[in-house]
């Protein structure tokens, strides 16, 4: 029922939860100080007082309803406070965490259920510190100050009244464990089911082109289903935990009235103290009974929070405070892993030369996509380390790091704006003659200007253009952001071989100037390096020149003639099929 993380989550805020709990217990006394007002006019009734004497219990009970009003007013106030300061807290924290993380992406969670967490997760936990946390803290305190009250005034009341308390926490207990599953699954019913609908609508052209659209919307319907049954699991639960509570909070309620009535015909209690027995008895238990409706609540909100958790608590790259004075790039015995028991990559050592074309070549799951990660700063090795210019990359600043390096991939994003504003991004004081230079490199300039000069607006995931051009203006924006180290990872993927010539001759000519490593799944786009890398299980099984490598009749030489010799068949093949549609 209480978290220590999840209250730790909310630091400097805890004071507000202090300060409302404080309001509450203010608020019960003030409740306690109107039934002792209405058991004093009782009483003078009874002993017959002149009517002049009611003015003090009245004016009693006038100044208690009074600060019972205030209390009421104040507490609600600084719940909404409490509940807002957390939102904002937290959701500030969750954006500054995911820019920390930076070019790492938030492991294992998806951007949908990234979305549903930081988003509705947060309001959840709104719910847990601005109405539960409270709640549950003043109910721990309640029983025990009404006990101290009423003790005074007849022990066996109090006691049972007291010894009937713990049965409602009992109970939530009771289904706690039970509850904690549901919400569980709850939660990853609910961020699944975003994630299906999410996939389903950027796949959609795809789903209608395969017909596949209606086993899909079966799918989607099957997963609402399941989603409706996890709700319905927690309704029931609620409905059933509330049931529970209402019969020991009545049943320990009426316990406690018909003893002081008892003590009322027995003689050892007046009229007046048992009436105020009877007028606070329900107090008992009003406060864990609200604290068992607020437990669904709780559990909800500490569901969200533990995925909130794991995201604030994910590792983080290190940075330092120099800057950087040098460009060439340094793998020294690195190894690493991604989860701490199988190396990935094993005693890598790597150097990429502050001039010239670098690459790294190997089949797939040699790891050539990790060492990218290690030398853009996403990841830090388990052994070893990685230098720029002589530096350890941890000891330098992100922002000194990232303001010479460039990374061009087969995924690099194109945002849903004009094609100046992309420019503007990479360079704030671009010029039109500087964007339509780095347009002409890259033989894009006859189409942005026959489709809406620079003011064209570029659809969203880039959908307005074909993978080809897409790669080439992202090649273009980071041309213009003029970095001495660019990284090429599958730049070439999935392009046509004019895109493909392009982006390769201006790989060829920025190495003459620039640090420039390329990755790539073909090989005869790293014929010109300066030097090749060819790994091999994570490790790097030889290094040198094209020629070198073909000499040396190693794994490289063997993987280059088979791709030559795979091409060589497209080609024939092609040539084939032109040949015998022309005599046809």
């Amino acid at each position: 029922m209480f978290d220590k993380e999840l209250m730790q989550l909310i630091g400097t805020n805890k004071k507000y939860v202090a300060y409302t709990v404080l309001l509450m217990v203010l608020g019960m006394l003030a409740n306690i100080g109107i039934a002792a007002s209405v058991c004093w006019a009782v009483y003078f009734l009874i002993e017959g007082y002149e009517p002049l004497g009611y003015l003090y219990p009245a004016a009693a009970c006038v100044a208690a309803i009074a600060v019972r009003y205030a209390a009421s007013r104040c507490t609600g106030s600084l719940k909404d406070m409490l509940g807002r300061k957390v939102k904002k807290d937290l959701r500030e924290r969750t954006y500054n965490k995911i820019l920390r993380l930076g070019v790492r992406s938030a492991d294992g969670m998806s951007m949908a259920g990234l979305t549903q967490v930081s988003m509705e997760g947060i309001e959840q936990l709104d719910l847990y510190y601005s109405t539960y946390l409270p709640q549950f803290f003043f109910s721990m305190i309640a029983p025990v100050l009404l006990f101290c009250i009423c003790v005074g005034i007849d022990w066996r009341t109090s006691l049972v009244l007291l010894a009937c308390v713990p049965l409602i926490p009992v109970s939530i207990v009771a289904v706690s464990k039970y509850a904690k599953k549901v919400f569980a699954k709850y939660w990853g019913k609910y961020t699944s089911m975003g994630d299906a609908f999410l996939d389903s609508v950027q796949g959609l052209k795809e789903l209608k082109i395969f017909k596949a659209d209606a086993a899909r919307h079966v799918k989607m319907n099957q997963s609402a289903e399941e989603f409706r049954k996890i709700t319905m699991k927690v309704l029931v639960m609620q409905l059933a935990s509330t049931t529970i509570m209402d019969l020991v909070a009545f049943g320990g309620a009426g316990a406690g009235v018909a003893l002081s009535v008892v003590g009322l015909m027995n003689g050892w209690l007046a009229p007046a103290a048992a009436l105020f027995l009877i007028l606070v008895a329900v107090e008992f238990f009003l406060p864990l009974r609200s604290l068992g409706s607020a437990f669904h609540v709780a559990m909800n909100g500490a569901s969200a929070g533990k995925k909130i958790i794991s995201l604030l608590k994910a590792e983080e790259p290190v940075w330092g405070n120099e800057e950087v004075r040098g460009t060439e790039l340094r793998l020294e015995n690195v190894t690493f892993s991604y989860d701490g028991r199988r190396d990935v990559l094993k005693n890598v050592n790597m150097t990429f030369p502050e001039k010239g074309m670098s690459a790294i070549v190997g089949e797939s799951g040699c790891g050539k996509s990790t060492v990218v990660n290690l030398l853009i700063g996403a990841r830090r090795p388990k052994e070893g380390r990685v230098t720029v210019g002589g530096q350890n990359i941890e000891s330098v600043s992100r922002r000194s790091y990232y303001s010479q390096l460039a990374v061009v991939s087969y995924n690099t994003y194109i945002f849903n704006d004009t094609v100046r504003a992309n420019f503007e991004l990479a360079k704030e004081s671009v010029t039109d003659a500087e964007i339509w230079n780095a347009l002409g490199r890259v033989d894009l300039s006859s189409f942005v200007q026959e489709n809406g000069g620079l003011d064209k607006v570029i659809a969203e995931d880039a959908n307005n253009l074909s993978g080809g051009q897409k790669q080439r203006l992202a090649l273009a924006v980071n041309l213009v952001a003029d970095k001495k180290v660019y990284v090429f990872d599958e730049a070439t993927s999935n392009i046509d071989i004019e895109s493909e010539a392009i982006i390769m001759k201006n790989v060829r000519e920025m190495s003459r100037e620039k640090s420039v490593v390329v990755i790539s799944h073909r090989l005869a786009n790293v014929v010109p390096a300066d030097n090749i890398y060819y790994m091999e299980e994570g490790e790097v099984k030889e290094s040198g020149t094209h020629a070198q490598l073909m000499s040396a009749r190693g794994g490289y030489a063997k993987l280059y003639t088979a791709q030559k010799a795979l091409e060589e068949g497209y080609k024939d093949a092609a040539l084939s099929a032109v040949r015998e549609e022309a005599r046809a």
